[in-house]
């Protein structure tokens, strides 16, 4: 029999990841006979937040790939997400309403609930709030009058044993991982299990979700990408990240947070994917992909080597070699995303528990050109402490980096972060002070760095990093938001775009000839967007 399940997924246009964590629970809970479904935001208009993919392209962060999401009717709905949601609700009648969420996403998965809420109420439904913000503020999170659950920690078994809970009429105060309210006030806050196995989850759900949701840009160019887990957590300690406090969350259980999964298990899943679901592009739902032995390496590029997918991984630049990334660009490796966030050494090792030298860095990153490997590299400004002249000396170490494209992003005090603590403490921020996208603006005010500079770099970071430093008065101008600075902008922009921004990719799939083909059809120009898709794939 089971029960029916809604997971509210709360996201903006521009977040183009599937949601891997309810892709799993779907399946999960699938296979213990339950009815599952989503309620997706990403393709409405929301009028929350910002576009981020956009953000990145506008601020010269990534290739191009606007008209490419367009040309295969990825836009957005023209219909209204209040009107969907509600029909939905009405015609499913879920006995479970689960809203899975990060904490920038929190307020718009409020308004989504608040939409349903006279179902929910009449029909005396629990509403369960969980993901990596309830986990983290889940006092904050049980506040509001619609959740009535709140989970802190992984969601596999709390699901199972809610979901049979709920199936039999039985009382579900005692579900592990759960902060249960009743009448308003708190009743219980159960402790929490060892982390989960998750060598037994399933392969994920990927029928719960619309199919340009399987679509992601890379390169400028946009592929059918499916994420596939291969580590859940992370060895390394960076206090931006919530790892140190997912350590500590499950410390004493007898077990790491820190897992990976068997490569006998990933090569089923990727075999999966590539032939059922005709993916053409794979990419690693982990961390640090390379924290990995030799030994587990070497099983990974064999049987990778009968994938023959290009694929996309993140990591660090201490973790690669001449001899793994030797070996991946033999079996398929794109792409790299390297996590570098600040150049000054340090600032890097006292705020942000990063020791790797800058030498050592810059070094490690002239090995993927050996390899013909392209990569980009991620930087986060505003940090607590930090000011503009540090600032630049990461892009200083960003200009020895022969990098493909470079972001920026501004420092978020997510709670669960050691850094969250230290903008409490320093009273740059409030407890209960929910924080936004890293794509927008930075949400501190602070005196040694104030958020008009946080943002003149944001602006004009790829302009400092390429051009030579004789162009830098000229720059200079351009970091300012008004006429003349985004006057001289707009002209360095272009001159970025045709002497430095890579080109879109033309491999594999044939890239930006393809493209080019769609979006100069003129038969696309009246078609409706339901028909736009099949009609590409078969152009292309």
């Amino acid at each position: 029999m089971g029960i029916k399940v809604l997971f509210i997924y709360p996201n903006t246009f521009g977040m183009n990841m599937l949601p891997p964590a309810i892709a799993t629970f779907s399946a999960i809970l699938k296979q213990e006979g339950h009815k599952v479904q989503v309620f997706d935001t990403t393709y409405y208009s929301t009028d929350h937040g910002n576009n981020s993919d956009g953000t990145k392209e506008e601020g010269l962060n990534v290739v191009p790939f606007s008209s490419q999401m367009k040309a295969r009717g990825l836009v957005p709905k023209n219909t209204q997400w209040q009107d969907d949601v509600k029909k939905q609700v009405n015609d499913f009648k879920p006995n479970l309403i689960a809203l899975s969420s990060t904490e920038d996403m929190w307020e718009l998965g409020i308004r989504v609930i608040e939409e349903i809420k006279e179902y929910k109420i009449k029909n005396n439904v629990p509403l369960i709030a969980g993901g990596v913000f309830p986990t983290f503020a889940p006092d904050i999170c049980i506040k509001h009058d619609l959740v009535d659950l709140v989970c802190v920690g992984e969601g596999e078994n709390a699901l199972i044993d809610l979901c049979k809970k709920i199936e039999k009429k039985e009382d579900y105060t005692d579900v592990t991982n759960l902060w249960i309210k009743r009448d308003g006030k708190i009743v219980k806050k159960n402790s929490i299990t060892k982390p989960v196995d998750i060598n037994k989850n399933p392969f994920i759900d990927t029928s719960l979700f619309e199919e340009n949701r399987l679509y992601r840009p890379m390169a400028g160019k946009v592929y059918k990408m499916f994420p596939v887990e291969t580590i859940r957590g992370c060895p390394y300690t960076c206090t931006f990240c919530n790892s140190p406090d997912q350590m500590r969350l499950y410390k004493g259980l007898g077990h790491n947070y820190y897992r990976k999964k068997r490569m006998d298990l990933v090569h089923k899943e990727l075999k999966h994917f590539k032939e059922v679901h005709k993916v053409e592009y794979m990419y690693f739902w982990a961390d640090t992909f390379l924290a990995m032995s030799t030994e587990e390496f070497d099983q990974f590029c064999e049987i990778y080597s009968d994938i023959k997918l290009p694929f996309w991984m993140q990591t660090r630049p201490e973790t690669v070699s001449d001899y793994n990334l030797k070996k991946l660009s033999e079996v398929g490796l794109h792409r790299i995303s390297f996590g570098l966030e600040h150049g000054n050494e340090d600032f890097r090792r006292e705020v942000l528990d990063r020791r790797w030298s800058n030498s050592d860095i810059i070094a490690k990153l002239k090995i993927p050109k050996k390899y013909g490997i392209s990569f980009s590299i991620n930087n986060i400004t505003g940090f607590p402490k930090e000011t503009k002249k540090l600032a630049f000396d990461t892009i200083e170490i960003n200009r020895q980096i022969d990098s493909d494209n470079q972001n920026i992003y501004s420092f978020v005090p997510f709670h669960g972060t050691p850094l969250r603590k230290m903008c409490e403490d320093l009273g740059l921020i409030d407890h209960n002070t929910i924080t936004k996208c890293n794509t927008m603006e930075t949400q501190l005010n602070m005196p040694q760095y104030p958020p008009h500079e946080i943002e003149e770099i944001k602006k004009c970071f790829a302009l400092y990093v390429k051009f030579p430093k004789n162009r830098w008065k000229e720059i200079k101008l351009a970091e300012k938001n008004d006429a003349e600075g985004n006057r001289v902008y707009k002209n360095l922009k272009a001159e970025y775009l045709e002497k430095y921004m890579p080109k879109p990719d033309a491999d594999p799939h044939g890239g930006l000839e393809d493209f080019k083909k769609i979006y100069e059809d003129p038969n696309l120009l009246d078609m409706p967007d339901e028909q736009k898709s099949g009609y590409i794939d078969e152009m292309v």
